[in-house]
């Protein structure tokens, strides 16, 4: 995780604003706490924020190309999973690099290609790039939105940044939430609509989009998106495709400078994914270490609940041993929990998901002493249909988002005159309907029933 930040402006001359742009900075330096870099001229203030993984030595950023008398500039957050086979190819095409990062294959790719490149690259990313010559900025993001970047256009330009305490941290962008804001928050939950930032005239980069900024316009293009299509293959097929893909996954995943290790709870994703990179390290003569959650009491007091049905250390305690693991249980207590409730909410800088992400927070910080990249199922239940939500009938058929379906916390907390100007459940029914409008009406072979397919495609889009 690395984070950017920055800020265009065709009016005004922006080369001596780096005060205001290292404060953007400074704001993320959680992302990148290992090197900050920044660029300004007179139409651009580009910074990072570098988390080092891939070339520590050589791959700062932003990253800077000269064509002439004009500049290149890149900063990127995140990994391009392809960045090998990409780099081979632009080496016959005559580019020789100066860095092993694949940063400066992503900016190779934009100077060989253009701004159609991004439909090459595969990956977690999100990334800007600031062009002269064309005094033009492109902003984009990964297919899924692994990555976030958000941004806000004002008067004479426009403000970009990974998260938005960074935009907030700008002296022109003051945080208002107005009424659509807060509408949001409490009829959607943690779970945003895609491209919204809650905050008054702030916005995000769409999963599987990017916009070109002009001093004229703002070109709004979508490079990837889901489509459903029929599904011929048989059971054994589709077992071995997955499983091929899996693997070649996990494989670039392991690539870094820095030490790899695995979150491990038991379940499906984890379980596989641990056992995967386990496999290869092994053929390198490495032990992979695999750390999993518990709670003080646990065994004495576990109770279930629609996503978990049981303990995870049981399940755990099997896979290390199958997978052979160097394996580390992190316990905590309630009141650590208690004590840090709040962090996730400072991270996000929106409500989040209470003691869930706590608790992450807390196992995340005693993996940081060991590593610096971790795999994860996270997001597996999302690719896969695995939450409840994706077959229960009282979910499938509740006539909104499924994993809103049963949000109503914001009637026992607000009065009735803001649920009348709020109007949450509308604004919810209005969402959804935006959503039904979009959705891809191809029938999905994955489920028996009809209702599935889309509730499976909104939970995978932008």
């Amino acid at each position: 995780m690395s984070g950017v930040a920055g800020w265009i402006d065709w009016q005004r001359d922006l080369s001596g604003k780096r005060d205001v742009l290292r404060s953007m900075t400074d704001a993320i330096r959680h992302r990148g706490p290992d090197d900050e870099g920044h660029w300004l001229s007179k139409r651009a203030a580009m910074g990072h924020r570098r988390l080092h993984v891939l070339d520590p030595a050589d791959g700062k950023q932003p990253m800077v190309w000269r064509s002439g008398d004009h500049s290149i500039v890149l900063s990127c957050d995140g990994f391009i999973d392809d960045y090998q086979e990409l780099k081979s190819e632009l080496e016959n095409l005559g580019h020789r690099f100066g860095t092993k990062s694949d940063a400066e294959v992503l900016l190779r790719s934009y100077l060989e290609w253009g701004e159609d490149f991004i439909r090459r690259i595969n990956g977690a990313f999100a990334f800007a790039i600031w062009d002269e010559r064309q005094s033009a900025l492109m902003l984009a993001r990964d297919r899924l939105g692994v990555k976030p970047l958000f941004y806000k256009v004002h008067h004479t330009g426009l403000l970009f940044a990974s998260e938005l305490k960074a935009l907030l941290a700008h002296p022109e962008v003051q945080p208002e939430v107005d009424a659509e804001g807060f509408s949001e928050i409490f009829a959607m939950g943690p779970i945003r609509t895609p491209g919204f930032g809650v905050f008054r005239g702030i916005q995000e980069v769409r999963p599987g989009h990017y916009i070109i900024f002009t001093k004229e316009k703002a070109h709004h293009r979508q490079y990837w998106k889901l489509e459903s299509k029929p599904h011929e293959d048989d059971v054994d097929s589709t077992v071995e495709k997955i499983r091929e893909i899996l693997k070649d996954t996990v494989k670039r995943q392991l690539i870094a400078d820095k030490p790899v290790v695995s979150m491990l709870s038991g379940g499906l994703d984890s379980s596989g994914l641990a056992s995967m990179a386990s496999r290869y390290l092994a053929e390198e003569g490495k032990r992979l270490r695999t750390y999993s959650l518990d709670f003080a009491g646990s065994e004495q007091h576990f109770k279930t609940s629609l996503l978990h049905a049981s303990r995870d250390e049981p399940f755990v305690k099997i896979v290390s041993e199958y997978a052979h693991t160097d394996h580390r249980t992190v316990v905590i207590s309630r009141d650590e929990l208690t004590e840090h409730l709040f962090r996730p909410l400072k991270a996000r800088d929106l409500p989040a998901l209470g003691e869930m992400e706590a608790s992450l927070h807390l196992l995340f910080r005693e993996m940081k002493k060991d590593a610096t990249v971790t795999l994860s199922g996270e997001s597996a239940d999302e690719v896969f249909s695995g939450y409840p939500w994706f077959h229960q009938d009282e979910f499938l058929f509740s006539g909104t988002f499924p994993w809103s379906a049963q949000i109503r916390y914001f009637r026992d907390i607000l009065n009735e005159e803001t649920l009348k100007t709020l109007r949450p459940e509308e604004h919810r029914e209005r969402r959804y309907q935006e959503r039904e409008s979009k959705k891809n009406s191809a029938k999905c072979p994955t489920f028996s029933s009809p209702a599935s397919c889309p509730i499976c495609w909104s939970g995978k889009t932008a």
